[in-house]
């Protein structure tokens, strides 16, 4: 995933785990978008912090926000602890596969950030495991 190459993405993507306060017990959810500004560059974008289990996404007319177009979105998965589920939920997928803002043809799907591994969610709703996450993060 060339997305992932970019150094402001995954200084974004490493904020946002490291935020989260990752650990079998405590942690929140932490999101944001991964936008192309109108002079080419990429730009991450922060949700407000989000819950144990859930986050909010912001608001997302049209599959853009004030900084530019949204190519991707991302959250963390960052409770390790048996309940709580390190892979993209049924309620993840369907939320992503439901949006209508979120069908660009440059949106390439949501980012799934866990302890082990990072997950594409498809716009169409289907999972793709990306890599470990200690390869795209350290």
């Amino acid at each position: 995933m060339d997305l992932l190459s970019t150094e402001i993405v995954k200084s974004g993507l490493r904020d946002a785990w490291h935020d989260s306060n990752p650990g079998p017990t405590g942690g929140h959810e932490e999101g944001g978008f991964i936008v192309r500004d109108d002079n080419g560059a990429m730009i991450v974008v922060r949700w407000p912090s989000g819950g144990g289990n859930s986050i909010i996404v912001a608001d997302h007319p049209g599959g853009r926000i004030e900084e530019g177009q949204i190519v991707a979105t991302f959250h963390t998965h960052p409770n390790t602890g048996p309940d709580y589920f390190q892979e993209p939920s049924e309620t993840d997928r369907r939320a992503l596969r439901d949006d209508p803002d979120l069908k660009g043809i440059d949106y390439l799907g949501e980012i799934v950030i866990s302890a082990a591994m990072l997950y594409l969610i498809k716009p169409s709703g289907r999972v793709e495991t990306v890599e470990r996450t200690t390869v795209i993060l350290q």
